[in-house]
This record gives C-alpha cells, sequence and structure tokens, in this order.
C-alpha cells in the first residue's frame, strides 16, 4: 500500500471529512478514533456532522439537541459537546416526514421534498458552525451521512460533497469489506463524483476487514491503480466492538441469553428513540435484553421496558394492536416490573393528546392506564441536562430530556427523582411495580444501573461501569487505527503544512 497523499490546496486544510460508500460503513466510529488519536497528542479536537438522520439524540452543553454519535465522539475528544457539532438533526416521524432540528432547537416538521428545498437555506448556517469550530480547534473531523454516492441527493447537498466542496476540505472514502463488493463500492462511488470532486479524495480506508492481509494486497493495488488514490489504512474487524448507535440498533450485545440472572424484554416499537438507553442493560454480564415485535417472542420476563418513541401515540396505538397490552397485564399480575422511559412513560398514563398535531395526527389517545397521568403534547420541546437522586434509595442518578408536552399527575404520587434543581421527575407506582421517568441515559451510571436493576429483582454478584467499558471500547478503536494507519497525524499534518505554505508563496 502506498502512503503518499497528492498534494492539493485546501481553504480548510485543519478540516477532514469522512464519507462512505454506503450507511453503516463505520464513518461514526472512525471519527470517534481519530477524535482520541488526536487528543492523546495533545491536540484540540472537534467532531462536527453536517447533517445527521437519527433518532437517537442528547443534550449538548448549551442546551440544545444534537445526534448521540457526536456526544460520543466530543467525549472521545475529551471535550463537552456543542450544537455547533451537529448544525441540522432530522428525527423521522413518519416514512417521508422528519421534525427538523437547527442549532439545537426544534424548527417544525418537513416532508422529504420540502425539506429538500429547505437546504440551501441551511448550508449557511452549516458553513458558520463548521467555521466557529475551526476557530476554537486545532482540527475538526467531520462525518458524512449514508453514501457519498446518491447522485439523486447531490443538488443543494450539504451532508456529504456539497459541504465538502462548500468549506473546501480533502475527503477520505470508507468502505465495509465485511458486507462485500469492497472495490465495486469504492470505485463506483467515485465514478459517480464530479472531477473537483474526486480531486479533494486524498485516499481510501477499508473497514472491518478479517483474515490474510496477503490475500487482499492485490486487490488494493488494482484499486489504488485504477483510481490513483492510496489506500490509507485496512482497520481490523473488532470482535465485540460496541459504540453507541447512530441511528438503527448497535451490533453486539447478550440479546437474548435465557441464561442471564434478569430478563429484559423491550417491545420493538417503529418509531423507537434513543434506544441507546438500553445499551448498558445489553452489555451488562447478568442482563439479557430482547427486543420483540410481538409478545409471542417475549418469552418469560423479570421486566419490561417501554423506551422512548419519536411518535407516541402511534406506536402506542402499534402496542395495543399487537398484543402487548395484554401481555403487560398479565406481567405484572405475575409481579413482573416496567419501566417507561420518555414516550414509553407517556403510555403508561391514562391519556396522551395532541391538539396541534405536534407528533402527527392532531387527537387524543387512551394510555395504557397503569400510572395516574394526563400528558398533552405541544411544540415547546423540553431539552436539559439532569441531575439527582432516586426518591426510594437517594441513590445518584442523571440524564437528559427531550420530549415534548407536559404530564400531570391526576392525584397523589410517588414521585422516582428529586433532581438537583428542585423539580421531581417521573412516577413510582403504589405497588413498586412500575416506574417511568423522563430521562434518558438513566442507566449508564453504575449507582443508577445498580439501584434500577435490584429494583427490578437482580441480586448482582458482579458489578457493571457501563461507562467505564464506553471509554475502553472508544481506546480500543483508538489503537486499531493507529495500528492500522501509523502515519495518520503525519499525513494530516502534510496535508495543513502544504496548504499553508502555498498561502504565504
Amino acid at each position: 500500500m502506498t502512503s503518499d497523499v497528492s498534494k492539493t490546496r485546501f481553504r480548510s486544510p485543519t478540516t477532514l471529512m469522512i464519507q462512505g460508500t454506503t450507511s453503516d460503513a463505520g464513518k461514526s466510529a472512525l471519527v470517534t478514533a481519530l477524535c482520541r488519536l488526536f487528543a492523546r497528542q495533545g491536540y484540540r479536537i472537534a467532531p462536527f456532522k453536517p447533517q445527521n438522520m437519527a433518532l437517537n439524540s442528547a443534550v449538548a452543553i448549551d442546551g440544545g439537541e444534537i445526534g448521540r454519535a457526536q456526544a460520543v465522539q466530543a467525549m472521545a475528544a475529551c471535550i463537552a459537546p456543542t450544537t455547533d457539532m451537529n448544525p441540522v438533526l432530522l428525527k423521522p416521524n413518519s416514512d417521508t416526514g422528519a421534525q427538523v432540528i437547527v442549532h439545537g432547537q426544534a424548527v417544525g416538521n418537513m416532508n422529504a421534498k420540502r425539506y429538500h428545498y429547505f437546504k440551501p437555506e441551511l448550508l449557511t448556517k452549516v458553513v458558520e458552525a463548521h467555521d466557529r469550530l475551526v476557530h476554537q480547534y486545532d482540527r475538526v473531523f467531520v462525518e458524512g451521512a449514508g453514501s457519498a454516492g446518491e447522485v439523486n441527493l447531490r443538488e443543494h447537498d450539504i451532508a456529504n460533497m456539497g459541504f465538502a466542496e462548500a468549506v473546501d476540505c480533502p475527503v477520505i472514502l470508507m468502505a465495509d469489506i465485511d458486507r462485500g463488493g469492497v472495490f465495486a463500492h469504492l470505485t463506483g462511488t467515485v465514478d459517480v463524483l464530479s472531477a473537483t470532486e474526486q480531486k479533494r479524495i486524498i485516499g481510501f480506508i477499508i473497514n472491518r476487514f478479517r483474515g490474510d492481509i496477503s490475500l487482499l494486497e492485490p486487490g488494493l493495488k488494482w484499486l489504488e491503480e485504477r483510481t490513483g488514490k492510496p489506500v490509507l489504512a485496512v482497520l481490523p474487524f473488532l470482535e465485540e466492538f460496541h459504540l453507541e448507535a447512530e441511528d438503527g440498533l448497535s451490533r453486539g450485545g447478550n440479546t437474548g441469553d435465557s441464561t442471564r440472572a434478569l430478563q429484559v424484554v423491550v417491545p420493538l416499537v417503529p418509531r423507537i428513540s434513543n434506544h441507546t438507553d438500553l445499551d448498558p442493560l445489553r452489555r451488562h454480564p447478568e442482563v439479557a435484553v430482547r427486543f420483540c415485535t410481538s409478545p409471542n417472542e417475549a418469552g418469560e420476563a423479570d421486566l419490561i421496558i417501554l423506551p422512548g418513541s419519536k411518535n407516541t401515540r402511534a406506536d402506542l396505538a402499534w402496542l395495543k394492536s399487537h398484543g402487548w397490552e395484554e401481555h403487560i397485564a398479565r406481567h405484572l399480575r405475575y409481579r413482573g416490573k416496567v419501566i417507561g422511559i420518555c414516550g414509553g412513560f407517556q403510555m403508561l398514563g391514562l391519556a396522551i393528546d395532541d391538539p396541534d398535531g405536534v407528533e402527527g395526527t392532531a387527537g387524543s389517545s387512551t394510555g395504557l392506564g397503569w400510572l395516574p397521568l394526563h400528558t398533552t403534547l405541544s411544540s415547546r420541546k423540553a431539552l436539559a441536562r439532569v441531575k439527582g437522586a432516586f426518591i426510594h434509595d437517594q441513590t445518584r442518578c442523571e440524564g437528559y430530556e427531550i420530549h415534548v408536552g407536559q404530564s400531570r399527575a391526576t392525584e397523589t404520587i410517588r414521585r422516582l427523582i428529586k433532581c438537583d434543581d428542585g423539580h421531581e421527575d417521573g412516577m413510582l407506582s403504589a405497588d413498586n411495580q412500575i416506574a417511568g421517568t423522563y430521562l434518558h441515559g438513566i442507566f449508564d451510571t453504575p449507582d443508577a444501573l445498580n439501584s434500577l436493576l435490584a429494583w427490578a429483582g437482580l441480586r448482582q454478584r458482579e458489578q457493571y461501569d457501563y461507562e467505564k467499558e464506553r471509554e475502553a471500547q472508544i481506546d480500543r478503536i483508538s489503537h486499531a487505527l493507529e495500528q492500522a494507519w501509523p502515519s495518520a497525524i503525519n499525513v494530516f499534518e502534510n496535508i495543513a503544512q502544504d496548504t499553508l505554505l502555498r498561502r504565504n508563496r
């Protein structure tokens, strides 16, 4: 493999963009690895994603909403996440529409066609956010979205080459060899790009390789001769690697292991959001998590978790039509436990009203009726980072709120959490079987996780620290990148220095 990178002058030489030939090529993981690798070398690093379509989100330090992947990348860079790191977030609420979030705040729901013509207006905001990061940090690593070769979306593009052309930065094109067709993916993607877009590609990275590298080398040589671009690195397939998923359910986890001490079932509602809430359970050595579309798949369970939803009333109707209402009732009769998170918390109440059609068609829905709770949805979204303690055992907990609407108790209730700012969150049923909370990330910290699992019936034999594992996994992929691409820092420095030298001539 050659290590030469064509010397091209870029207006933004301290920015490097990672684009993929497909979705799930590993862009999020590579940006995470780059952030940690460069941060370990003393650089001030920021992640960036111009446009993210994801239902997994987080609350940034400046109070706005961004994609969860960028929050994790900020952790890898050892900085707090801000809304500049993901200026446009799309949260699908139907097959053809999404809530549009700009600089952390929702600006409304749009169908795909309307949003397409809104993108030119957004490009200015995206570039401004990028430029602010460039002035604050030594390097900015940018994650593209989906595939760089979607020619039907090229007009008004702000997520891939449209952004790269606007800020004039170098691009690495990435492909996943594990899914097959890697050479066709890379050459085909390059072929559909314009001449100026092709020129800004400084090289390729091939992801998730397993086997004898010598058998791959003839293909790498052919690829370099065919495209004139170097293969910068071949990253290994990392067994049992875990990084919080940008949108789809992440690979790995202990799903379906009937020998685990605590059995958890999660109804896989169509518009599930922030399912990363469940990652600490999926990674826990004594917990098994099963995502089920039908109660017939559920089997015996100690705990049922109703997850967050981007369209709560629609997902509530889905639960009822698929027999989950009866299944939950039977589960409770046999003394099982239930937790609802955010939208799942709302579903456990008496009613959900959406008079303005915030999440879909305007109207009202009767809830599952297990908590004395009445929710009214409104266009104002609650966004907050929260710390507090469980009222029942005083264990410290923390998380973040991302929800529309307000929920009010219809009778005297037991609250679940006393927050440090004085307000109280969630509910705990009088019989101690049902809990609900608006806090995402409630399982992330070890003490809160232990408390909730003990409430659910787990008599733990092992202490598990999800935050520690997340750090270890970030370090793991960073070290793998460093081994596969030992010249990464030098290559990037050469791009920056060459551009600066040319400017000064």
